[in-house]
């Protein structure tokens, strides 16, 4: 096939469509955080949408990149099982993990890591937490939290987006779903980006540094296990574990591994969509003049910047039997990623994906949550958190200027920003 005419005036784009298609190694880290990810999944989706990559740092991987493989995947948890992780994991830094943490930490699963039955059984624990009637009892408290981090903010001044805003109202929140010291609601941030991030990346320095954070997280987490146990029945979510049948008598493996879950879902998503917002609103700025004019665009703003932004690129799965999917075979055992990130830029089932449109006409048709028995299960509580900070957003500032390009998540599992640079020219 013909390289694209736009790829000649972009050396990254050409490459994506010249290496040979065995070389592309879509879970490339450092092309995620420089941001040219987006040719190789072109690629892929055009002439390869069903990939393996034989040899990488995580080992050999299939990657699904077009919308309807990834629903055939995600909705067939039968011969697509989770229970061997919904991630990837670079050999070399498992060596280092299993050397430093101990082979028991590998072995921690949350709930996104079972099959059924026991995967409905724990989620079904937690759902009552994240559920309308305790959103919208939670919306008035977040809606006063953001209107107070919104009016500190510096005018005329450049600061961090990401640490002032989109990171400080998803550790409020977070730490009013699990009932955690208000006080130290930041730990959850840090907890989520050690979790996420290996040395050298995040606020990683060392794999000792890694191991000791995680039990600082574990440790204080045990202490609330403890507390909330024989307590009276709360609705946050370690109150919901304590009381459920199904998870009660969960093992400390288990127990962690869903505390690790809720940390990471609860916490990375929305931050980052939130960030996403800002960005997209900035690169597409008829969009943000569209918003400005009609705030009644909000909630399809906020549908749209979770499909354009994608803040979790993929989900894997493992092949449980011999399974066919666009022509190729793949083996029993076989790891597979489904790219959300490139489902959601398929161009077969979106128009104009590439783009920011705030005002389409099926906004909520995307990817990003996932699909069947492990979609997402605080998909209402990220909505609702990116809705208020919007609204009360326009209450307020007439502009969010963005001063330069953010610098973004070092991961291939985590789409997002760690800092990002800008500046509100006055109040509204």
């Amino acid at each position: 096939m013909d390289i694209p005419a736009k790829s000649e005036a972009d050396s990254e784009t050409a490459r994506a469509w010249s290496i040979p298609l065995a070389e592309i190694n879509p879970a490339s880290a450092e092309r995620f955080q420089n941001d040219t990810i987006w040719p190789y999944f072109e690629r892929l989706r055009r002439v390869d949408p069903v990939h393996v990559t034989a040899d990488s740092e995580f080992g050999p991987y299939w990657s699904v990149t077009r919308w309807d493989d990834i629903m055939a995947v995600d909705t067939n948890h039968q011969d697509f099982s989770s229970a061997e992780g919904i991630g990837i994991i670079n050999l070399e830094a498992l060596r280092e993990q299993q050397r430093v943490m101990g082979e028991r930490r590998r072995r921690g699963a949350g709930f996104i890591t079972m099959d059924e039955p026991e995967h409905g059984a724990h989620r079904k624990a937690v759902t009552p937490t994240v559920a309308p009637a305790n959103i919208a009892n939670m919306t008035p408290v977040v809606r006063e939290r953001a209107g107070r981090i919104l009016d500190e903010l510096p005018i005329g001044e450049e600061f961090d987006w990401v640490d002032l805003v989109s990171k400080e109202l998803t550790a409020m929140t977070l730490a009013t779903l699990f009932d955690f010291p208000f006080e130290d609601r930041r730990k959850l941030t840090y907890w989520s980006d050690v979790f996420t991030n290996m040395p050298g990346h995040g606020p990683v320095r060392s794999w000792e540094h890694k191991a000791e954070a995680a039990f600082e997280c574990f440790g204080a987490f045990q202490e609330l296990w403890n507390q909330r146990l024989d307590a009276e029945p709360r609705m946050d979510l370690i109150s919901m574990l304590t009381r459920n049948s199904a998870t009660r008598d969960m093992d400390i493996e288990q127990y962690q591994g869903t505390v690790v879950l809720l940390i990471i879902g609860g916490n990375d998503t929305t931050r980052n969509t939130i960030s996403g917002s800002v960005y997209a609103l900035n690169k597409f700025p008829e969009q943000y003049d569209k918003l400005r004019a009609n705030p009644e665009l909000i909630s399809s703003m906020v549908s749209e910047t979770i499909r354009w932004q994608t803040p979790l690129a993929f989900m894997s799965r493992v092949a449980t039997r011999d399974v066919e999917l666009g022509g190729k075979t793949i083996a029993k055992g076989e790891r597979v990623l489904m790219w959300y990130v490139s489902g959601n830029r398929d161009e077969t089932r979106i128009e104009r994906p590439s783009d920011f449109i705030i005002d389409r006409d099926r906004p909520r048709e995307h990817l990003s949550f996932g699909f069947g028995i492990h979609r997402c299960v605080g998909n209402r509580v990220a909505e609702m958190q990116l809705t208020i900070i919007w609204e009360e957003i326009l209450k307020r500032f007439p502009e969010i200027r963005l001063v330069e390009e953010p610098t973004r998540t070092y991961s291939p599992f985590v789409h997002g920003y760690e800092r990002m640079k800008v500046i509100i020219p006055a109040r509204a």
